[in-house]
């Protein structure tokens, strides 16, 4: 293993899983430990890949943020935002559109099926045209078949550029990831998977965000604006705009309290570095 000159990730060879990483400053080739070509699953960071394929189709004028989608009442913008009132899974409403924060798969699976449906094509192949192609993202895919919350696999190499595009974007324009980077729906109460309830739950479009929440997968050197996701399967994906760092990690266990203790130890770790 080599850090690449990043003392911060040679804790990650004394994780209790086989895990990759890497962290960098915008614009600039990360340090990396593991093997970043490995593919690994990226379970809910697969949001973040369909989120800016959204964005992207948003742009394109292929769908648009406020049109009708999911139960009566949400639009694509309330689906991307964990606002639409779906349950965790399925179909199930708990509650209208606009009024709490429901982290929900089955919103992704709907907003993935609406794109493809503007689109003409799978959801993957579009994932594929609008944000892998374009990035050089060649190791990653979702599947056809695969679930648009959580189906896509691919490398470490592949999820830090996706978090470099999000520093500073090319497929789309600054404004629109600021928009995307904004509280949608402020105000809302919610759960963080693994981190439990937070009032308010802040999200943008597709992505968390971190302000205030207290406990949080980042570290508590993160700035308040930082944003990114992590999945079940024991990796995740952050970007701190006021440090102007990226930091990923992917793994081969799941999600665990392994993770809530190691993951902001990193975090800080990666920041008190790259800020000395």
């Amino acid at each position: 293993m080599s850090a690449g000159g990043l003392v911060a990730l040679e804790q990650v060879g004394r994780w209790p899983a086989v895990a990759v990483a890497g962290a960098g400053r915008g614009g600039e080739t990360p340090a990396t430990v593991g093997d970043v070509r490995r593919p690994f699953a990226w379970a809910s960071l697969t949001k973040v890949l369909v989120a800016l394929s959204v964005l992207v189709a948003v742009e394109e004028e292929t769908v648009a943020l406020d049109e009708p989608a999911g139960p009566p009442g949400s639009t694509v913008r309330h689906l991307l935002a964990h606002a639409s009132g779906l349950a965790p899974d399925g179909d199930r409403v708990l509650a209208p559109p606009g009024t709490r924060r429901i982290y929900s798969n089955g919103g992704f699976e709907l907003l993935g099926g609406e794109l493809a449906r503007r689109a003409g094509m799978a959801v993957g192949e579009y994932v594929a045209q609008a944000v892998l192609v374009p990035l050089g993202m060649v190791g990653t895919s979702l599947p056809v078949g695969a679930s648009p919350a959580s189906g896509a696999s691919g490398p470490l190499a592949d999820l830090l550029r996706l978090g470099q595009e999000l520093l500073r974007p090319t497929l789309v324009a600054p404004t629109t990831i600021e928009e995307a980077t904004t509280v949608a729906f402020p105000g809302l109460a919610g759960v963080v998977p693994g981190f439990g309830r937070h009032d308010p739950c802040d999200w943008g479009l597709g992505l968390e965000l971190r302000d205030a929440k207290s406990p949080h997968w980042t570290g508590s050197r993160n700035s308040a604006v930082t944003f990114g996701h992590f999945g079940r399967a024991g990796g995740f994906l952050w970007v701190d705009p006021v440090a102007d760092v990226v930091c990923g990690s992917l793994s081969d266990r799941p999600f665990g309290q392994w993770a809530a203790e190691v993951w902001p130890r990193l975090s800080d770790d990666v920041l008190a570095e790259l800020s000395a």
